[in-house]
């Protein structure tokens, strides 16, 4: 019978932020930040009332007022958001973020390994990992699909909605799905980078309300290992800086309006696996362009994405009006100067922050 992993509690939650477990379900949108808070509806038993669920950001917690009236941390959520213990909780964060479940060296267990029950007060938020921090990319892969969804409406108004094309839609194969699974939405195909079809997102076509997510995307499916549309822009010019935006359709707008080598962390936050991707794609000339959303998390999923890429190639942070890229211009692309190696690396040795 195999041994269970070695699971460092107290390692989990200093390298994981409550930030970044909710990005990773797809609920960032669903809150309101305030300061060092983020309210909403609680996404565990899907409340509806804005202010029944609060973060504190600073804190690394979480508190429903409502039904739940539970509290915690990040092992906490993903317990009850999984409905699983909260050992198997902490090996699934492992999984997501590529933390070592490898014992450390020593004689004996360390208090942190002992099974946490239900956190009765939010834990403090621990310092940050170092930025120079060797990262090794996620195991595993996304099986490729032994099947295409048929039938689907290439037509639907929400297509025009977001300015797309005819033509852009038949390029990524888009279309309204009218059975199964993602029935009510518009699909989007996932490849990965050998332009195997792995997934399908599927996206509300509007505004979704009460515990309607904006976003379904397969159970099993890793977001963290693709990086979407990498199959088609691997054949632009590699000589043209590769785009790295957000949301699936921030990138068929760059798309649409030229800008081919672009791709979509499909979240806010880089994974090693994607930033192996992206600096396979890349050398030591090279320039990448972060053009995340202009909000609390893409802010703080550009610099930590900056400071990640910029020791590996140069990096440009690209600023647009809020919200997102959808609402890029192509007169309006003028880069900034480029965040070199060096300069990121000297403010690291300094204790400065990374400026975007």
């Amino acid at each position: 019978m195999p041994k269970s992993p070695h699971v460092d509690f107290k390692t989990v939650k200093a390298s994981v932020s409550i930030l970044q477990i909710l990005d990773h379900y797809q609920l960032t949108d669903t809150f309101k930040r305030n300061g060092d808070s983020l309210t909403g509806p609680c996404p565990l038993h899907g409340g509806q009332s804005p202010t029944q669920f609060r973060v504190s950001l600073s804190k690394n917690c979480w508190n429903c007022f409502s039904e739940c009236k539970h509290g915690g941390n990040i092992l906490d959520f993903v317990s009850r958001k999984e409905g699983i213990s909260i050992r198997e909780a902490a090996i699934r964060i492992s999984e997501w973020f590529n933390l070592s479940l490898e014992k450390p060296a020593g004689n004996g267990e360390p208090k942190s390994t002992e099974e946490p029950g239900p956190a009765a007060k939010p834990t403090a938020n621990p310092a940050p990992r170092p930025v120079a921090e060797k990262r090794e990319p996620e195991s595993g892969v996304n099986k490729p699909l032994g099947f295409a969804l048929q039938n689907l409406d290439p037509a639907h108004a929400y297509f025009a909605e977001r300015g797309l094309t005819p033509e852009m839609v038949a390029e990524f194969g888009l279309g309204f799905c009218n059975k199964g699974s993602m029935t009510g939405r518009i699909v989007i195909p996932i490849h990965n980078a050998e332009g195997q079809l792995v997934a399908y997102a599927g996206r509300w076509p509007g505004t979704p309300t009460g515990d309607t997510s904006k976003y379904r995307l397969p159970p099993g499916f890793k977001k963290s290992l693709e990086l979407f549309n990498l199959h088609r822009a691997m054949k632009a010019d590699p000589g043209q800086p590769l785009i790295v935006v957000e949301g699936f359709f921030d990138c068929m707008k760059l798309w649409q309006h030229g800008l081919k080598r672009v791709v979509a962390l499909m979240g806010s936050t880089l994974s090693p696996a994607q930033e192996a991707l992206i600096i396979k794609q890349t050398n030591s000339d090279s320039r990448i362009v972060l053009m995340l959303d202009e909000d609390d998390a893409g802010r703080a999923g550009c610099q930590q994405a900056l400071q990640r890429l910029a020791q590996k190639a140069f990096v440009n942070p690209h600023h647009l009006p809020p919200p997102t890229p959808s609402r890029f211009r192509r007169e309006t692309f003028h880069l900034e100067a480029p965040v070199r190696r060096v300069t990121v690396e000297r403010r690291i040795r300094r204790g400065l922050p990374i400026r975007v």
